[in-house]
């Protein structure tokens, strides 16, 4: 009997033990509530409380990420556009987030989705389409102002899609199909020109290139003639003063046609 005793006094003594110990993380943190009032908060480690008496309460530190759904929202310009998002966040005070709001991560999808849809409305399709990186500084700006007082930093938002009506689609894939079909007429257009460009340089270099050799043959003919003509010039001269000499001198004979000769004679 007293061996039962014991081990059921045992069990509830192990039971109040396992329960006074509360073991936190290194990236939690959390208060211990007495009676409803909060007395302290929990450290990273082993901590001890009161059995029955003492609550912890316990959130995770790191950043997170939540989803906000996607839902239709008007634009200013009366276009409907389906809009979703992505918000890393995390807790930096913990008190705060435990005290101030019931359930942060559902305020920050709800404040999300409200703030998504009011900057929405103020733009038009076409600035929605093109704005991504102003609605998310936008939203982010508002939604890191708003969760301050619940002990949130909102880190970064990041709008993932975009989808607006089929009508909208189809004619943007038609502006997309015509402006593929104008930059392909358009570089077919310039490899025409650069490929006449090309050609008509071909061309006009060989001119030169011809040119330049007919150049340099008529510059070796003018050569040749010149140096031709100038050599039979001389020997004309010496021929002239030759005979000029000798009809003079009575020792020789010179016939009155010698110089003709001499001209034949070097024309052959």
């Amino acid at each position: 009997m007293n061996f039962i005793f014991l081990l059921i006094i045992g069990i509830i003594v192990l039971f109040i033990i396992v329960k006074s110990i509360v073991i936190v993380n290194q990236y939690e943190g959390g208060l211990i509530f007495r009676l409803g009032r909060v007395i302290g908060k929990l450290k990273p480690g082993i901590n001890i409380i009161i059995p029955f008496l003492d609550v912890p309460v316990k959130i995770d530190l790191r950043t997170r990420v939540v989803n906000v759904p996607p839902q239709e929202m008007i634009t200013k310009d009366n276009a409907v556009v389906k809009v979703d998002a992505i918000v890393y966040y995390r807790v930096i005070d913990v008190e705060r987030a435990i005290l101030e709001v019931e359930d942060y991560e559902y305020a920050i999808i709800n404040l999300a989705q409200t703030t998504l849809r009011a900057i929405v409305g103020s733009l038009e399709l076409d600035e929605v389409l093109n704005k991504r990186e102003y609605i998310n500084s936008k939203l982010l700006e508002v939604l890191d102002r708003e969760t301050n007082q619940w002990g949130v930093r909102v880190e970064k938002v990041e709008v993932k899609e975009i989808d607006p009506p089929q009508d909208i689609k189809d004619a943007m894939a038609q502006q997309m199909k015509a402006e593929r079909l104008k930059r392909a007429a358009i570089l077919e257009a310039e490899g025409e020109k650069q490929a006449r460009i090309l050609k008509a340089q071909g061309i006009a270099e060989s001119y030169r290139i011809e040119a330049e050799g007919q150049a340099k043959a008529i510059q070796i003919v003018a050569e040749a003639a010149r140096q031709y003509f100038k050599d039979e010039a001389q020997l004309y001269k010496a021929l002239e003063v030759t005979n000029n000499v000798l009809k003079d001198n009575s020792k020789y004979i010179i016939t009155e046609n010698i110089l003709d000769v001499a001209k034949k004679f070097i024309k052959k």
